[in-house]
């Protein structure tokens, strides 16, 4: 119970935390292809950075999810296994000798302050490289005009592009045209509507 107030208490600072990586982590994937998406983020984008972050790819989300999930067990973990000297090691936890000699509750405080700190590095490392690789992939696809145009984006004005989206926020799309190679960036309330054209989840 005093594992679970601990972690309880430290949300508020964890959801700053987050925040701060859904933030650098979308500045790091755009800036690679040439815009400060924080120009063009509102108050309520930055909050939700964490949440479309990990939402963006199902590899990523199961990815972050398993993470927590071994994370808040992982004192329970290093508790019943502090035989395991190379696997304390691994996730931070020194002197297993002098930890051997606390108290099981005072045991439980130093393991529980290892998994916060084991689990904010893993954060920092995940959302870091992903906004890396991510940005990084899109930009060699602009370059190598090898983008897969699977959106129609319909505008207020009856005109229609053929697009790759590469991201959107509440107030605006990004995305390049077919035949280009020019990153665009359109404000929601000019588009009518948007078609998904090549759904592999559909089609055949």
């Amino acid at each position: 119970m005093k594992n679970i107030d601990k972690v309880q208490s430290l949300l508020p600072l964890g959801y700053l935390f987050l925040v701060t990586l859904g933030i650098v982590k979308e500045t790091i994937s755009y800036y690679q292809i040439g815009i400060n998406i924080i120009r063009y983020s509102s108050i309520v984008d930055i909050l939700i950075s964490p949440l479309a972050a990990v939402t963006s790819h199902p590899v990523f989300f199961i990815t972050v999810l398993l993470l927590f999930v071994f994370c808040f067990y992982l004192p329970q973990i290093l508790l019943k296994n502090e035989d395991k000297i190379g696997f304390h090691k691994f996730v931070g936890a020194k002197d297993t000798a002098k930890i051997s000699m606390l108290a099981e509750n005072e045991r439980i405080d130093y393991y529980t302050t290892i998994s916060i700190k084991f689990l904010g590095t893993f954060l920092i490392s995940i959302f870091l490289g992903y906004g890396f690789a991510d940005g990084r992939s899109i930009a060699a696809k602009i370059k190598g005009k090898t983008l897969q145009y699977n959106y129609t984006l319909n505008y207020n004005d009856n005109n229609s592009e053929q697009v790759y989206i590469i991201g959107s926020n509440t107030t605006y799309y990004f995305y390049v045209t077919k035949g280009e190679q020019t990153v665009k960036i359109a404000p929601i309330a000019s588009i009518k509507n948007i078609e998904l054209t090549k759904n592999r989840m559909l089609n055949n």
